[in-house]
């Protein structure tokens, strides 16, 4: 099983999870974390490190959200690898707990 970075995420960026992660499996990119499946050990170091709740146990992604765990594979492998904490995005506050942001997805 592998952790997932789901819709919360978008236009948000916390990057607090990253710091964590002890494979490096998250990547980056314009607004929105990825975790490369393939690398993620599940170690759930980055679930509670969220602090928007957007990382989910791929069993346990919320209903509707099912197709984040594609996308989080899918994105892997062309975003750079992220290790390090960096400030959200400037507007993250705004954008906490919106729904339905997978249109706001920048690639």
């Amino acid at each position: 099983m592998t952790f997932v970075v789901t819709d919360n995420c978008i236009k948000c960026k916390y990057t607090d999870c990253v710091e964590v992660c002890p494979v490096d499996a998250f990547h980056e990119g314009p607004n929105f974390l990825v975790i490369n499946p393939d690398e993620c050990i599940d170690c759930t170091l980055c679930e509670p490190e969220c602090p928007i709740n957007a990382i989910y146990p791929e069993d346990d992604v919320p209903g509707g959200q099912e197709s984040f765990v594609a996308l989080n594979a899918e994105l892997s492998k062309s975003w750079p690898v992220i290790t390090e904490r960096k400030d959200a995005l400037a507007d993250a506050k705004d954008w906490e707990n919106k729904p339905d942001k997978i249109g706001l997805l920048e690639r």
